[in-house]
């Protein structure tokens, strides 16, 4: 990779936009599902992007960020690019560079790239962060999607909903359709008036979309054209219903705007999806559980499927998070949910220092040790958990991946002192 610096966040599309010029617009060669909203993102994009692939076509998907390896950001049809070619589209963005980039949108421009080398037969794309000025929003999508709007990046996308709200309004383009499972009133109504002056549809879950929840991951789906009984999402989590629904409804529009799409694809599709780092278990006995919940309304929806658990004797949370971010209201969500609480510090310079964080659950009446290094902190939780406990690592993405990386390297265990070796 060049050397830029992944910390750096800019907003606006003049640099990129300039550079894709250069590079001959590979964009606006297939046509594209472009995601925004602040949570369930990467989520949506794997179930559409499973969905269309088992329709037939050949899909690129680009989301962000990845949990071990760079190239989990590219794909097409779930297979990740290569590090070869990785490095040659890299060559080929780095030989067009005439002003400086940020990390983020020059693995962009890379993935159009790829894309467009690959003739795919369309694209879903994850948002960055907002949506107007998101380098992601030179597209012209088919499709937009906006999972929902919460408070996150408000040094970025403004300190109210309806700031942040108009800012992820902006990937509703002339000539797309949009689908959204916001429910907020402010919020709707920023969306519904963005539709209503580029004249395109809206289509919301609760109203022209409907899903019923069986349990255990079992749903039927009402949507805009079609009705499907006996589904299962195979992602973990209420939250996921509600992003398959919008993965589906997506589909759907890709159907009517002319590409194939039957119902036994969107069964075998959403089967299929896969996700990691959301509520996923790596160990079991004692249960260690990643899930990438990094805000508060991310923190809910981890409480929630906490809150359906059985069988957990003590609860371990190991927490990291950025400084960014909500945290004090992300751990008065959480800290009611665990037994312990460590403390530790994803490597990055975005993250909160731990001082920040231990009295914030004194305040909640709970005692937290503080151990920096990650993989330390996760051994010190397998040092006090039992064989029924559960462990819950979560506050940030980074930190999911730097956990998640530990096991793929060692091998998945279950034995209790799987990780000893590795971080003593």
């Amino acid at each position: 990779m060049p050397d830029l610096n992944s910390d750096v966040v800019h907003l606006g599309l003049g640099p990129i936009t300039r550079l894709l010029e250069r590079i001959g617009n590979p964009q606006r060669a297939y046509p594209a599902v472009l995601i925004g909203g602040t949570n369930g993102k990467g989520s949506v994009a794997a179930i559409l992007s499973s969905i269309l692939g088992h329709s037939g076509f050949k899909i690129g998907t680009y989301t962000s960020p990845h949990l071990i390896d760079i190239c989990e950001r590219i794909k097409i049809n779930d297979r990740l690019i290569s590090e070869k070619r990785m490095q040659e589209c890299i060559e080929i963005v780095r030989s067009c560079l005439e002003e400086s980039l940020t990390y983020f949108e020059f693995l962009t421009a890379a993935a159009f790239l790829y894309f467009f080398q690959e003739k795919v037969d369309a694209a879903v794309l994850e948002v960055g962060m907002g949506g107007r000025l998101d380098a992601t929003n030179v597209v012209d999508p088919e499709v937009s999607v906006i999972t929902n709007v919460h408070q996150d990046h408000q040094d970025y996308l403004g300190r109210h909903l309806k700031d942040i709200a108009a800012e992820k309004a902006g990937i509703i383009k002339e000539k797309s359709v949009c689908v959204s499972a916001a429910n907020q009133r402010a919020v709707l109504g920023i969306l519904t008036e963005a539709c209503r002056k580029k004249g395109i549809p809206f289509f919301r879950l609760g109203k022209e979309i409907r899903i019923r929840s069986k349990g255990a991951g079992a749903f039927s789906y009402s949507g805009i054209g079609c009705k499907i009984p006996h589904l299962t999402c195979p992602l973990s989590g209420a939250h996921q219903l509600r992003n398959a629904a919008l993965a589906l409804a997506a589909a759907e529009l890709m159907a009517i705007k002319g590409r194939r799409v039957d119902e036994q694809d969107m069964r075998m599709g959403l089967a299929g999806a896969k996700w990691e780092g959301r509520l996923e278990i790596l160990q079991e006995r004692p249960t260690v559980l990643v899930d990438g919940a990094h805000n508060p309304a991310g923190a809910s929806a981890l409480c929630e499927a906490l809150r359906s658990r059985r069988g957990d004797r003590r609860r371990l949370l190991v927490f990291g998070v950025l400084a960014d971010k909500d945290y004090p209201m992300m751990l008065k969500k959480l800290l009611p949910f665990f037994h312990h609480v460590i403390f530790t510090k994803p490597k990055t310079g975005r993250a909160v220092d731990l001082d920040q964080l231990v009295p914030i659950a004194g305040y909640h009446g709970h005692a937290a040790d503080a151990v920096e290094d990650s993989l330390e902190a996760l051994q010190r939780a397998l040092s006090l958990a039992e064989e029924d406990d559960l462990i819950c690592v979560t506050g940030s993405l980074y930190l999911v991946g730097e956990i998640k990386k530990r096991y793929t390297e060692t091998g998945r265990s279950d034995r209790k002192n799987s990780l000893t070796t590795s971080v003593n």
